[in-house]
């Protein structure tokens, strides 16, 4: 009833960037908190960046300053911009939304995953 495809991983070397995009459809009423978290090998998943319906942004501590999350409501899609990457940023990272799907309760919903690896 309701996909999040999540895009934008790769490889890239330190100091770079890249842009992750998710993309939220099906029968949605309406989505409210949406965020990215990542995990890597060996390591729980972590949250690394929020943002409300209305704005409002969450960044882990080790992300603050060099990542950015957007939203575009009209599309229903979140972005997560990152810059000076490093490579403690290696990781999958998921994108996650509450979704309100239409007759149906809200629940939180996953992304696939895409590998971001940040390497020289």
């Amino acid at each position: 009833q309701v996909q999040l495809v999540d895009s934008g991983g790769g490889l890239v070397q330190p100091g770079g960037s890249l842009r992750l995009s998710c993309a939220a459809s099906g029968s949605i009423f309406s989505i409210g908190v949406m965020g990215w978290y990542r995990q890597a090998p060996g390591k729980q998943r972590e949250m690394v960046a929020a943002i409300t319906s209305g704005g409002g942004t969450t960044y882990a501590d080790s992300v603050k300053g060099r990542f950015t999350i957007s939203r575009d409501n009209a599309k229903n899609t979140v972005y997560l911009q990152m810059a000076s990457l490093r490579p403690e940023d290696t990781a999958v990272y998921y994108c996650n939304a509450r979704v309100r799907q239409i007759g149906v309760n809200e629940y939180t919903h996953w992304g696939q995953g895409t590998q971001v690896t940040v390497s020289s």
